[in-house]
């Protein structure tokens, strides 16, 4: 597939998926006769898991450890794993930070729930007990 189709199919710009071939996260494209950029399919699937490690916020530099350690293939299968759990504990630890300031948000909404409660309770018995001005009040049938 040409480079747009698979800027298209991945989500990745033109100009991200030359610069991830630039500097290693990408192999090089074959080319066709026309000298233009022809991958396979199967790379959007790789790029996926790329997508994956960026939005888990594994450092360029890991991703190209990586990215290196697999196209030297078979023997690097530890140092890959070894590389991927030492990131799944930094994602592990980062989803603690976030659940615990999910807890803060959430204990702040709630406060303004109550707070908003408590306002319409109050409002609703200032009403009710309101005193009528002087000279509104009905005359009594006689």
């Amino acid at each position: 597939m040409k480079i747009g189709e698979l800027a298209r199919r991945s989500g990745l710009s033109t100009h991200t998926i030359r610069y991830y071939e630039q500097i290693g996260l990408l192999p090089y494209a074959d080319r066709n006769q026309s000298r233009h950029r022809d991958y396979d399919a199967s790379i959007l699937v790789w790029i996926e898991f790329l997508d994956r490690l960026k939005t888990t916020g594994m450092p360029i530099r890991d991703m190209l450890r990586y990215a290196a350690l697999r196209a030297e293939g078979a023997g690097t299968e530890a140092a890959r794993r070894e590389l991927l759990v030492a990131h799944r504990e930094h994602v592990r630890a980062h989803v603690a930070e976030l659940n615990a300031c999910l807890l803060v948000l959430d204990a702040k909404i709630d406060g303004y729930v109550d707070t908003e409660k408590r306002t319409e309770i109050y409002d609703a018995a200032f009403h009710r007990h309101q005193r009528e001005p002087a000279g509104a009040r009905k005359a009594r049938a006689g």
